[in-house]
């Protein structure tokens, strides 16, 4: 995929960078694969804000994602690419030849009329998924699973992915999108490649509006509150003597959130911070 400019014939045309869309082939979602997505913006069931800076945007309808990979040596062909407000990534329709239809992340270099297979006899091409300890050291992949069958949790946003280091026994070495060397079971799945739409990251909105079109509301700044209303507030100039912190005391930069005793901590081999 590619970036398009604009002419700056507005302020907000001036340093706007959109995608170019080329690589989407069918405009209207498949529906039967598809389903209600109400908005939350940002509540919880007792209906309290827990997610600020949520809200409004346009309808969205779910689409359902085949994250497990689970339909084992049945081959499938890609119908389309399309394109998912839901996520970074674009998405693939793939129809398998017994005829039922899925979707799935698109890899960087899928194309329509590309064939798929799933499970240990698939061939070491991009978009095909089979387990770890099927696939050769130093391969790049995407959608991996933690635990065997519960589906793919790691590298499936757009232009991510992890590389297999080494194979230990029952467990394969990984290193993650953040750097972090991790320990996985060689049981889990994975696809071959990276996410597509790697140039999603140096997207430029332009406006305001765009921001509000995908649901993100206005943040305010708690160096420009009063006292009263976040710790960083108040006084004269813009130093306060204080930490970077959130509204309710919590600091943003050094303060480790993991639990001290989580039982994957094992599983880390080295931290993404740890030089």
């Amino acid at each position: 995929m590619a970036l398009r400019k604009f002419n700056p014939v507005t302020h907000g045309r001036r340093f706007m960078l959109l995608p170019d869309y080329k690589e989407i082939t069918r405009s209207d979602p498949e529906k039967s694969l598809v389903e209600p997505n109400k908005s939350k913006a940002g509540r919880n069931h007792h209906g309290r804000i827990t997610v600020r800076h949520q809200g409004s945007g346009n309808k969205r309808l779910y689409r359902i994602i085949d994250f497990k990979r689970d339909k084992l040596g049945i081959p499938a062909r890609v119908v389309s690419i399309e394109y998912d407000p839901n996520r970074t990534a674009r998405i693939a329709l793939l129809q398998y030849v017994d005829g039922e239809k899925r979707y799935m992340l698109a890899p960087k270099g899928l194309k329509v009329g590309d064939r798929i297979l799933n499970g240990e006899n698939a061939e070491i091409s991009v978009g095909n998924s089979m387990p770890l300890e099927r696939i050769p050291v130093g391969t790049i992949v995407h959608n991996i699973e933690f635990l065997p069958g519960k589906g793919g949790q790691i590298a499936r946003a757009a232009g991510t992915f992890a590389q297999l280091m080494a194979k230990e026994g029952r467990h394969a070495l990984l290193r993650m999108p953040s750097g972090e060397l991790r320990r996985v079971v060689v049981k889990c799945m994975a696809t071959i490649g990276m996410v597509g739409n790697e140039e999603h990251s140096n997207e430029i909105h332009g406006k305001a509006g765009r921001k509000r079109w995908l649901g993100v509301r206005p943040a305010v700044r708690g160096m420009t509150m009063n006292p009263v209303d976040h710790p960083m507030g108040g006084g004269e100039g813009r130093s306060k003597g204080h930490l970077p912190q959130s509204p309710w005391g919590q600091p943003a930069r050094g303060y480790k959130t993991r639990k001290h005793k989580k039982a994957s901590d094992n599983l880390i081999v080295k931290r993404r911070n740890q030089n």
